[in-house]
């Protein structure tokens, strides 16, 4: 039950991203992507960026501090290198994103987190 729980906070928490990052501008092209090296939650286009992003859904402000980490970067990083050639356009930047939500708080977008 725990487990169910927690993915459909995490369902939600990609929902709520999805529609604040269409409210800043971006189009969503995908989401949950697997791929053989880890999923990416949402791939959001704006002009002539790409994003791929991480989402990171907490029950309060406090542990959004520990909710990314270099290993979850390298992650996000190996699967949007293994299918970004899907959606980037010549002249197109790649970033990795993260967006971190909490009840009550707005969410924190972190541009281009990490990306070899």
């Amino acid at each position: 039950m725990k487990r169910e729980e927690a993915e459909r906070r995490g369902r939600r928490g990609e929902m709520l991203a999805a529609w604040y990052l269409r409210l800043k501008g971006w189009r969503i092209l995908a989401q949950r992507v697997k791929t053989p090296r880890g999923e990416i939650d949402l791939i959001a286009r704006r002009g002539k960026v790409v994003a791929f992003v991480e989402v990171k859904w907490r029950k309060n402000e406090a542990e959004l501090g520990l909710a990314i980490d270099s290993y979850r970067l390298r992650r996000v990083t190996a699967a949007a290198e293994a299918v970004a050639h899907r959606w980037q356009r010549e002249g197109d930047d790649l970033t990795i994103d993260v967006l971190l939500l909490a009840p009550g708080r707005w969410p924190r977008h972190i541009t281009n987190a990490g990306m070899n």
